[in-house]
């Protein structure tokens, strides 16, 4: 009996061991921009619209302050929201819609949870997100989408050289504004004020009940007032590491 105990304790350490080892393996890209040559610098801000409504004090504060970004959506968002999406096809010099996924599912291999977000668990269901995503954007009459951001914006390594394969760059960050829209308004503002020339910014435009959204646009304006310029990624030289861009 003990034997056997010993033998399915070995087992169970076993199989932990392995799962730490897979979960370790998954990687959070960074991405920066090509500074700017002179003046206050240039950031890229890039905002996530996972599923759930819009957050109009964004979108309407990136308007009427011309204030370009980079949308990545998934399938799910587009089909509810599509009087955000027309105000958003309305300013082409503003608004760069990119693939965040068709079920907003992390793009990794191998079954786990990412803040307890099932992942896709397989390279045929990583390749589906993505592909599904692409589709969903192509319905809506916009070009082609040329990056990529899966949920959670963490992947295994595999899944990214899946993705890069497709032909999508994989969009990272170096400044996290809003922690998954779950930061308070104050917090969210100051990360974003004290972006850099050369930052990368990721937040959220689906979560319009959340304080975090009022964050973003105060620490937008504040970076504004600087003198910072704001630039698409399509309209910058962007660099990541674990393979995301080259």
């Amino acid at each position: 009996m003990r034997l056997l105990q010993r033998h399915l304790c070995t087992i169970a350490m076993s199989l932990v061991a392995v799962c730490s080892a897979n979960a370790a393996t998954l990687v959070e890209p960074t991405l920066h921009i090509k500074p700017a040559a002179s003046g206050a610098g240039r950031v890229a801000l890039t905002l996530d619209a996972c599923d759930g409504q819009t957050d109009t004090r964004i979108l309407s504060a990136l308007v009427e302050n011309k204030i370009p970004a980079t949308i990545f959506v998934t399938g799910i968002w587009l089909k509810r929201n599509a009087a955000a999406v027309e105000i958003m096809r309305a300013h082409p010099d503003l608004f760069e819609l990119e693939n965040h996924g068709g079920r907003h599912i992390p793009a990794v291999d191998t079954p786990q949870k990412i803040y307890g977000i099932k992942s896709a668990g397989s390279p045929d269901a990583v390749l589906a997100e993505v592909e599904s995503g692409a589709a969903a954007l192509a319905r809506t009459g916009q070009p082609a989408p040329k990056w990529f951001r899966g949920a959670t914006a963490e992947y295994s390594p595999s899944a990214i050289a899946m993705i890069r394969k497709l032909g999508f760059k994989i969009a990272g960050f170096s400044i996290n504004g809003d922690g998954g829209s779950l930061l308070g308004a104050k917090e969210t503002a100051r990360r974003i004020a004290a972006a850099k020339d050369g930052d990368v910014i990721i937040s959220h435009i689906n979560q319009p009940t959340h304080a975090a959204g009022e964050g973003v646009v105060q620490g937008l304006l504040a970076l504004k007032a600087k003198g910072m310029t704001f630039v698409r990624l399509d309209d910058a030289d962007g660099t990541g590491n674990h393979g995301t861009t080259d």
